[in-house]
């Protein structure tokens, strides 16, 4: 969850009143959120020097910070601003804002015109304008602040949204978002002198601890996005480094806002929440200026798009998901508390509660989101306890029920029960295990690592991985697993399925095949399948043992691999591991390997 720092006496004051730390943790929790932390600037610092233990100064006259906890997907608590103005009216301070745009002509608006060229690395922009806002240091740090949060958050590190905001003053209208050359770009940076190109720009920043990691995003494009105005002074290069020439700073009276992205859905959520958080400071409070941003094809749009979206929602819809038997006017009074307009309007005799959802809580979805913010204006603590209805009480499903029963079998039986990744490397599927490989396993399209890039096709490589990172316990080895496997399946919508084995090995200094083929019988015997004294008598109800006759392509030495046959078909395997399969999972620790007898079923 993210968190948000704000002075506690600022807060407190934007607030009305002065809390104690005890009310505001209660205030926060019927709201809620989370008073996580309560520090100070000195103690943050030495916290992040890793100096805790360091006794300093007297800290009486120092501010007093509060982290507050909030949900992930509530960006517009994300900064001091939103966090008072929800509060304020959650306890019925303050009315809901209307959020405007301002009366500008469409022929009077400032323009943005795309290139069709970005569309091959960062297709969407949406722009807005603050005119005469009024910027001090507090407002300032949270204007920033706000930004950075949002990249890290709904902006993904900036891969999905980055936003730029310039001194529009120190600019000429109309802008331009192009994509050229690196070569073809030279600007002077943010906080820099000198100009530079934008490739020698890469390089530059390379060794810088903030920007470096979001190099990675154009750095191998063949085209960088960058945006002009209409003297062709760089605005920025997104997502890495504003122009110096638009830099913001506390006497900024209009700022031009514009965000850059490869989802046009997260860059409206951005924008708006950048512009209704700050337009509060705005000579005409909640009014913001809109941009007109023209494509490469002739099509315009208006940004940024301020309007409520209004659903209707029945009235059991919200008190049967809560438990609560509230009347329409307790609902629609709830909802107000949180930002939610909402009136009652009658349809075939039922109750139905029409809410109108402000651009700031772009979290509101679907009817479920609604009644959630019921039950939070409500007080969750204030909600009876009830006993779910046995109709709907939640049962173990089937499979996982006989999966815990096998399992406290096995563990019975004196084996481990270990859990490894489903995900592996392609070659613990298939070639560390002397196997080929049979294009059925499910492989990651953008793996951060080789040893996560395939689901595993039997549990066989984690039990061995194990044994490998256990090679110093004492003998012998009993260990157990039961998990999904995933395999290529062209009849499922998604490709694929999830398939419930179980496997065991065991590894000694002697032979253990007792041990193996006992545990099979056992598990055949719990699932109440018959053992079959003659496979040719043509018995098909149960299960037998027989000889594999597989030469190569095994996990298993050749004439010391056994098959599990029941009703017909054959349903897991047992023998001795082969030698390569062992060296190779066990990164050629011989003295292991020749040590070890490993036997292994898997069913």
């Amino acid at each position: 969850m993210p968190k948000i720092s704000v002075v506690r006496d600022d807060l407190f004051k934007a607030l009305g009143r002065t809390y104690t730390q005890d009310e505001f943790d209660e205030l926060c929790m019927e709201y809620g959120l989370e008073l996580d932390d309560v520090t100070t600037e000195k103690a943050i610092i030495r916290k992040e020097k890793h100096l805790d233990g360091v006794e300093d100064e007297s800290t009486e006259d120092e501010e007093v910070i509060y982290k507050v906890e909030i949900p992930a997907n509530r960006y517009d608590l994300l900064c001091i601003e939103g966090l008072v103005r929800a509060l304020r009216i959650f306890l019925g301070l303050d009315e809901i804002p209307t959020y405007t745009l301002s009366n500008v002509p469409k022929e009077s608006m400032l323009k943005m015109h795309v290139k069709k060229e970005t569309s091959a690395i960062r297709p969407f922009i949406v722009c807005a304008v603050l005119r005469g806002i009024t910027f001090d240091e507090a407002r300032y740090k949270s204007f920033i602040d706000l930004q950075d949060k949002l990249h890290q958050n709904i902006c993904r590190r900036r891969t999905l949204v980055a936003i730029g905001t310039h001194d529009l003053d120190a600019l000429q209208g109309p802008f331009t978002y192009e994509a050229l050359s690196p070569e073809e770009i030279s600007f002077v940076p943010l906080k820099q002198d000198k100009s530079f190109r934008a490739d020698e720009l890469m390089k530059f920043y390379n060794s810088d601890m903030k920007l470096k990691k979001f190099l990675h995003i154009i750095e191998n494009s063949p085209v960088y996005p960058v945006i002009y105005d209409s003297k062709r002074t760089v605005l920025s290069l997104p997502p890495i480094i504003n122009g110096a020439r638009s830099a913001i700073s506390q006497r900024t009276k209009n700022v031009f806002i514009e965000c850059t992205a490869t989802d046009l859905t997260k860059a409206n959520i951005v924008l708006n929440t950048m512009v209704s958080m700050f337009s509060v400071y705005c000579e005409r409070k909640f009014e913001v200026e809109p941009v007109e941003v023209i494509c490469s094809n002739g099509e315009s749009c208006v940004f940024p798009d301020l309007s409520s979206f209004d659903m209707e929602v029945p009235l059991t819809k919200i008190t049967g998901r809560i438990g609560v038997p509230l009347d329409a006017s307790q609902v629609t009074s709830l909802l107000t508390k949180m930002q939610l307009r909402a009136e009652e309007i009658s349809s075939d005799k039922k109750s139905i509660i029409r809410v109108s959802v402000p651009p700031t809580r772009s979290d509101v979805l679907e009817a479920c989101d609604v009644a959630e913010d019921v039950a939070v204006a409500y007080g969750f603590n204030n909600i009876p306890r009830t006993q779910p209805v046995l109709s709907t009480q939640g049962r173990q499903q089937p499979l996982s029920q006989l999966s815990y029963l096998i399992r406290l079998e096995i563990m019975a039986a004196g084996f481990t029960e270990v859990l490894t990744w489903i995900l592996c490397s392609n070659e613990e599927n298939f070639s560390m295990l002397n196997q080929k490989d049979d294009k059925t396993s499910v492989t990651v399209a953008n793996p951060r690592s080789s040893d996560f890039e395939a689901t595993r096709t039997s549990l066989m490589s984690g039990l061995l991985k194990t044994v490998r990172e256990n090679n110093h316990h004492p003998k012998p080895i009993k260990i157990f697993e039961m998990g999904d496997v995933v395999l290529l399946d062209d009849t499922k919508d998604v490709g694929a399925k999830n398939s419930r084995k179980v496997a065991a090995l065991y590894c000694n200094e002697s032979s253990g095949y007792e041990e193996i083929s006992g545990l099979v019988q056992r598990i055949m015997q719990i699932v109440d399948v018959p053992w079959i004294e003659d496979p040719l008598s043509g018995v098909s109800n149960g299960y037998y043992i027989s000889a594999s006759k597989k030469t190569e392509g095994t996990a298993f030495l050749p004439g010391r691999e056994a098959r599990i046959v029941m009703n017909g078909k054959q349903v897991g395997t047992l023998g001795i591991v082969h030698p390569k399969g062992l060296v190779g999972i066990l990164q050629k620790d011989y003295a292991l390997v020749q040590d070890c007898m490993v036997r292994y079923t898997n069913i």
